[in-house]
């Protein structure tokens, strides 16, 4: 049985688009990146997929060359998303730098991520603490990007915006479960964890159709 979070798929951009990444593009961040982040950034390119906005995955201490963890792969399965040629890589300051936004799965990603790249906290959130930013938010009244802005920096800023306003999470409510060497349950509480945040996040990525 297949997991249904509400969440719709996008329709796909025809084949060979030049445009992959027109909207954006979002890095997701964990530690291995062979459990949490691969769980993120799959699910998150299903759920956007054909609106333009690109999703890829590091580690801060990356099993670089590792495909994902089979219970990752098995959660995956279950909400019908691909897991093939998945390859962990490393979280470098370039990647960081050349992303519109960035979400990880722990509050101590982002500090790492800020160390690499310290302009990165303006667009560096836990996936809940952005869940939380966006949630409510009207997705027909977010405005336009500014003129070299993408859609997903337009988000990130509006987001960063909100700051202060939004009381935080503590910790523990935040960061996602890392079931790395765990059992099945861990591994499907990390999946519920980040299934329970994506609509807000999936409502405020997707570009609206301008007329």
């Amino acid at each position: 049985m297949t997991r249904n979070s509400g969440v719709p798929a996008q329709p796909a951009e025809s084949a060979g688009s030049e445009a992959s990444a027109r909207n954006g593009r979002v890095l997701v961040v964990c530690t291995g990146n062979v459990c949490r982040s691969p769980y993120m950034e799959r699910r998150l390119a299903q759920v956007l997929e054909g609106t333009g906005v690109e999703v890829v995955s590091g580690g801060t201490a990356a099993l670089v060359g590792q495909g994902m963890d089979p219970g990752t792969a098995h959660e995956l399965g279950q909400v019908g998303v691909s897991v093939v040629g998945f390859v962990s890589t490393q979280v470098t300051a370039q990647r960081v730098g050349e992303a519109d936004l960035v979400l990880t799965a722990a509050r101590e990603h982002r500090a790492t991520v800020a160390q690499l790249h310290a302009k990165a906290l303006r667009y560096c959130f836990t996936w809940a603490d952005f869940a939380d930013l966006v949630d409510g938010l009207d997705p027909d009244g977010l405005g336009r990007p500014a003129p070299g802005q993408t859609w997903v920096s337009h988000v990130a800023s509006l987001a960063a915006a909100r700051r202060g306003t939004v009381p935080p999470r503590s910790k523990e409510q935040s960061d996602i479960l890392d079931p790395y060497r765990l059992g099945s349950e861990e591994f499907s509480r990390m999946a519920r964890q980040i299934e329970e945040d994506l609509p807000p996040i999936v409502a405020a990525l997707s570009p609206p159709l301008r007329g």
